[in-house]
């Protein structure tokens, strides 16, 4: 189910996206390497977040969602487009004004197994960005707000002295969270913040995010591949297909009619609580697994596993349009 925006103090999105690309040359050669191709991670996506919304960011391993992500806070290098935070253009951002960005814009990482530092205790690790960005003068403070942190996240205070390996994945990614919110960020991107988890703790989990959201009014860009998960968390789904966004709207448009067949795809691939229902419905299965970005398909870049692809699918890329409920889908059948 998904929530009403906390806020709409802003008519300007506190995150805005638009045309963005990041490409990564494939190079071959042990001693003078050549480039023989581009793989185009992300190639001409459209997104936007208003204040206090969640945008949920779906579709399989190797879409570039991941890569999205990193692109908005610098971590990857974008090959065209623009990013802009609260108005900024983050693309033009150098030196302190970089800096200021990572402090409010924080992320959740997949693998809270590989994203803490082992030599670290989890105390020094929550600590670490309100150090990096000056947040406060002295150690008392800093450590005051350790422990503040831990209460918000559900952790004991103890804990601040233990070390990443001493935890359960729940518990780590617990520190994971403290640690992005350890910088006061309005922000947060979260990549597939609860995929490692068993299910019973990725509830708890997502359950955190919720209460985060309202207590410190927060943004969220939530990616994951499983749509269950995104459905209880986002305003807005954001469904993305080897670099391209296919269909973007309102959460509950997109769950109750998805338009794009292959949001329509992932959607039937999500079983259903209730056996007699779901033995009834019909799935969409898709052929194939999604095509190498060195070599997309022309055309419609879904074509060769569209159940409903039609000549014009293969050679001609459809463009994105509003459709009557205000959403947006690429596909010429629509």
């Amino acid at each position: 189910m998904s929530h009403s925006p906390a806020s709409t103090e802003n008519s300007v999105p506190i995150l805005k996206v638009r045309e963005l690309k990041v490409h990564f040359p494939v190079k071959r050669g042990l001693v003078f390497q050549r480039t023989v191709g581009v793989v185009k991670a992300v190639d001409g996506v459209d997104i936007e977040i208003n204040h206090g919304e969640t945008l949920g960011l779906v579709g399989e391993s190797g879409s570039g969602k991941t890569t999205l992500g990193r692109a908005i806070l610098r971590l990857n290098d974008t090959a065209g487009g623009s990013i802009s935070y609260s108005g900024q253009n983050v693309l033009a951002l150098r030196g302190q004004e970089m800096r200021r960005l990572g402090k409010n814009i924080g992320m959740v990482f997949q693998d809270p197994y590989g994203s803490l530092n082992p030599r670290m205790t989890v105390g020094n690790i929550v600590a670490e960005p309100m150090l990096v960005h000056k947040i406060f003068d002295n150690k008392l403070e800093i450590r005051n707000r350790v422990m503040e942190l831990f209460d918000t996240v559900g952790l004991n205070r103890s804990m601040a002295s233990r070390y990443p390996h001493e935890f359960s994945g729940g518990q780590r990614q617990r520190v994971g969270i403290a640690r992005a919110l350890a910088s006061g960020p309005n922000i947060l991107i979260c990549d597939e913040p609860v995929s490692a988890l068993d299910v019973s703790i990725q509830a708890q989990i997502i359950s955190l995010f919720d209460r985060l959201k309202l207590e410190q009014q927060l943004t969220y860009l939530f990616i994951a591949h499983d749509l269950s998960v995104v459905r209880h968390v986002s305003d807005v789904v954001a469904v993305m297909y080897l670099g391209k966004i296919v269909e973007q709207g309102n959460a509950d448009d997109i769950y109750r009619s998805p338009q794009h067949p292959y949001t329509q795809a992932l959607l039937s691939a999500v079983p259903i609580p209730d056996p007699a229902v779901e033995r009834k419905r019909s799935r969409t299965v898709l052929k194939g697994d999604i095509p190498s970005p060195l070599n997309p398909p022309s055309g419609c870049v879904f074509s060769p596993r569209c159940p409903i692809a039609e000549d014009r699918c293969f050679v001609e890329t459809p463009i994105s349009r509003t459709l009557s409920d205000g959403r947006r889908a690429a596909c010429h059948k629509i």
